[in-house]
């Protein structure tokens, strides 16, 4: 009799008419198939594991995929210490010149510091205050730094205010200096936003520079108030 479990095209197809019954398994290959199913849902797993499952769970990963469980790890720490960091400000800080170093000089690797030097009773040192307090909480990752001009640095010019420095990692990126600078009291969050974009200190995402409308439309007025070569020949045609 032809045994029903051998490999023969005959017997494929009395497996397909229901004939034959299924080919049996020999158990070893089914222990080596289930474990094998075990180590690939273990492989599964980890990708949603956090670092501390993953930690719990280590003795049971297999040789082969401890390299890749270890490359994981260090990129959630990764994600997990990028995460902490945007998350860190979201405020305006006073300072003074005794913490200048600290939270200026040595904020950290990665950190950009916006510091504004002001004085009270100064107008448009208070409107700075005050875009500078709503773009803290828009972007925590960067550190935002107030401090009194003449605490900050001795004898620093009232007519230099509102001053704002930009560092990264200690070092100064941007300054601007005196009220023409940022446009006089019509300052608007979002031009300050753009001019510390440009410097790099956040991220906007605003498309473009929303003083531009202005600018051009100011060009516009100066072309056309500005005299044609045309009418400048004809002034002297009648002088």
């Amino acid at each position: 009799m032809q045994d029903p479990n051998e490999d023969t095209e005959w017997n494929d197809i009395l497996r397909k008419k229901g004939i034959l019954p299924p080919k049996e398994t020999p158990k070893e290959d089914e222990e080596e198939e289930e474990l094998a199913l075990q180590q690939q849902s273990v492989v599964k797993t980890y990708e949603s594991m956090t670092l501390e499952e993953l930690e719990e769970n280590e003795d049971d990963f297999s040789e082969d995929d401890e390299a890749a469980i270890e490359m994981y790890r260090q990129k959630r720490l990764a994600e997990w210490k990028a995460n902490q960091m945007k998350n860190i400000f979201g405020e305006v800080t006073e300072i003074s010149g005794q913490d200048y170093v600290k939270e200026v000089n040595k904020a950290g690797e990665g950190i950009w510091v916006v510091l504004h030097l002001y004085k009270q009773g100064i107008p448009i040192c208070t409107l700075i205050n005050h875009h500078l307090t709503l773009l803290a909480k828009k972007f925590p990752q960067t550190k935002f730094l107030k401090s009194i001009s003449t605490t900050c640095i001795p004898n620093y010019p009232d007519h230099n205010l509102p001053t704002i420095f930009v560092y990264f990692e200690g070092d100064m990126k941007a300054q601007f200096i005196g009220p023409l600078v940022f446009g006089g009291m019509n300052l608007k969050v979002e031009e300050l936003e753009w001019r510390l974009s440009e410097s790099g200190a956040v991220k906007t995402d605003l498309e473009e520079n929303p003083r531009k409308p202005i600018e051009d439309k100011l060009m516009t007025s100066i072309r056309c108030s500005a005299p044609t070569r045309k009418d400048s020949d004809s002034d002297d045609e009648d002088d």
